[in-house]
């Protein structure tokens, strides 16, 4: 099918965003391609609609679960068949989707890293017909970035697998030695880069340094009005700024990791739909979330890298219309970030003892535990080995890094249910048992292919269509697995600690501590990067952050607080402030054209009085009539 056509029928586009045509094209044509596209910039068309036009099926290798659901999910809402594969689900089911994707029209499988070298992944794969390979969020390939994953490493050996299968690489950001080594770890050979500009001709980038960061807020979004996001380091931070906000006027709610599944929903949903104006949030909030319509996006304290920046900030202004990215800071907070990588980089011993805590907190003997699953209290944990709780959280990311765990904070898998029973006893156990079969036959007419494979069903929704409280609903439900009617897998939004490697002794524990130094060495110098983005005064925002990602064409953008203190031309905070009071002293009693104004404050040189005007008339503080009077803005 014709590119066009696909992207018509599917996505109701009749033309594609800047360069998203000339990557498919690329991806087309066979080869490795390598796409670097800001936050919102439709990556996922760039695989999507390639996948459509060829026969066989997409892999795509995405880390982010709720990313990976919410896309099948709509991928199945325009009629395009699209399974995911992911951390918690049952052998059993994945064997059902693995089947389904070698014998049906399957255009889409979603996987997660880790399940790439599992035996039933790789005993499945020479069946299933791919055209394709994605990986997104690709920069997490590499050692060097800023958000290293050990599993994607795996990737590569998919290359033996599939000989002839172009790989997509796709990322927001990532400097100029993440592209290079991304390329390297997936053994692009005459492969094509595309790269979007990194200019935002639409935000304003400022920071500013403040006393009470509260006020400053409550201020920002009391002058600029529509959507917006505050992000803060701390859960608690959240909670207690959402408060205040709501206290002034500005309707808000809070989110972070800690909150339930459930809740977690319902606010992202509130705000999306514009209930809410403000939400308040941790970095958990955003992936995936493509609202057009964020006027400005609040640092309440300063990242620890300009990626996180660029991709959070990037979140204001993606209709094109004009934004605001605010960060605040004080000087305190940065000496806190310096000291950062000695917490963020903990000793091997350190790393060996929470190594040793966290086989014991879960119970697992010597020499067992591979590829096991484990519901993981981090409070709980840490409380009762009497662990420092920065420690705990970085040798576990470091333990992550090395391929002995992985932790997934932020899992919520849905109740799953399948029919395992014939439908003739099925029959039969309705008659002797008449106050289950109302539950049976909701199930059977509302979930399709139930009888076939396991699917998602939300406990809440069928307790709704029988007018009956959700927890008697679950417990009949657990009645009918124990009855061997349906397999029931309850739902599970607990955070989750998969063990990748049988437990050794912690002294025998490995860490390659030349890649652990010199990723220590890379966190260093992105932290000292963000400082500096922080204190310059001079070099345009916009320009700033293009260049530490490659881009060093990008043109001064006219419009963050740095451009705009150019346009004083040299002048002094101060000064500027005494020229323009004097303007509007004068231009309030009786408007007045330029020369007679000039008369009338002797004490300004022409040319610094002139510079204050333009600014102010570009600003829409002032206007100067047809008659050439200049006139305070009305």
């Amino acid at each position: 099918m014709d590119i066009h056509h696909i992207l018509k029928q599917y996505w109701g586009h009749k033309t594609f965003r800047p360069m998203q045509e000339d990557i498919i094209h690329s991806v087309l044509a066979g080869k490795d391609t390598l796409a670097l596209m800001p936050t919102g910039g439709g990556k996922s068309l760039c695989f999507q609609v390639p996948a459509m036009a060829q026969n066989g099926l997409c892999l795509v290798v995405s880390p982010l679960i709720a990313l990976m659901k919410d896309q099948v999910d709509n991928l199945r809402k325009k009629g395009i068949t699209a399974f995911a594969i992911y951390s918690g689900m049952s052998r059993k089911e994945v064997i059902n989707i693995l089947k389904l994707c070698t014998s049906s029209n399957c255009k889409f499988l979603y996987v997660s890293p880790e399940r790439l070298e599992t035996n039933l992944f790789l005993e499945y794969l020479p069946a299933i017909d791919i055209n394709l390979i994605a990986v997104d969020e690709a920069h997490c390939i590499s050692q060097w970035g800023y958000d290293f994953r050990p599993p994607y490493l795996r990737i590569a050996a998919l290359r033996d697998e599939l000989p002839g299968i172009p790989i997509l690489a796709l990322t927001a950001s990532a400097t100029p030695i993440v592209q290079k080594d991304i390329c390297d770890k997936l053994h692009f050979k005459n492969h094509a880069v595309f790269s979007r500009s990194f200019e935002r001709p639409n935000l304003s980038y400022s920071v500013f340094t403040v006393d009470s960061k509260t006020n400053k807020i409550t201020d920002i979004l009391q002058k600029v009005k529509g959507s917006s996001i505050v992000y803060c380091k701390s859960r608690k931070r959240t909670k207690e700024i959402s408060d205040l906000l709501n206290m002034h006027g500005i309707t808000a709610d809070f989110y972070h990791a800690g909150l339930q599944q459930v809740e977690r929903t319902r606010k992202q949903a509130a705000w999306i739909n514009n209930s809410i104006r403000t939400i308040v949030c941790t970095n958990a909030f955003g992936m995936g979330i493509d609202k057009p319509d964020v006027r400005v996006v609040v640092h309440a304290d300063v990242p620890d890298c300009l990626e996180n920046y660029y991709q959070e900030a990037g979140r204001a202004g993606r209709d094109e219309k004009k934004s605001y990215a605010v960060l605040l800071f004080d000087n305190r907070e940065l000496e806190e970030l310096k000291k950062l990588p000695d917490i963020r980089f903990p000793d091997l011993p350190v790393i060996r003892q929470v190594y040793e805590a966290l086989m014991n907190y879960l119970q697992i003997a010597a020499g067992s535990g591979e590829g096991n699953y484990y519901n993981f209290d981090f409070t709980d944990f840490i409380k009762k080995f009497h662990l420092d709780v920065h420690q705990a959280i970085y040798a576990i990311k470091a333990l992550e890094q090395e391929g002995w765990v992985s932790y997934h904070e932020q899992i919520f898998l849905p109740a799953r249910i399948q029919f395992i029973t014939g439908k003739s006893w099925l029959y039969q156990f309705e008659k002797d048992n008449p106050q289950l079969e109302p539950l049976i036959k909701t199930l059977l007419r509302t979930y399709e292919g139930i009888f076939d494979i396991p699917v998602n069903v939300h406990e809440k929704s069928v307790a709704g269509l029988l007018h009956r409280e959700e927890a008697a609903i679950i417990q009949e439900l657990k009645r009918l697995h124990a009855h061997a009617i349906i397999e029931y897998i309850p739902r599970k939004d607990t955070p989750q600690l998969y063990v990748m490697l049988n437990r050794v002794r912690a002294e025998t524990l490995r860490i390659d501590m030349t890649g652990y130094k010199k990723r220590k060495q890379q966190f260093i110098e992105r932290i000292e990067t963000m400082i500096t983005y922080v204190r310059v005064e001079k070099q345009c925002r916009s320009q700033f952050i293009a260049g530490y990602f490659g881009d060093p064409n990008t043109r001064p953008c006219g419009i963050c607080d740095n451009c705009l203190q150019q346009k004083n031309h040299g002048l002094s905070s101060a000064e500027f402030e005494n020229i323009a009071q004097s303007i509007f002293t004068v231009i309030n009693q009786h408007p007045l054209p330029g020369e007679l104004l000039q008369q009338q404050l002797p004490g300004i040189k022409q040319e610094k009085l002139y510079k204050v005007l333009d600014f102010l008339q570009s600003e829409n503080k002032l206007f100067v009539d047809k008659e050439g009077y200049v006139r305070p803005a009305k």
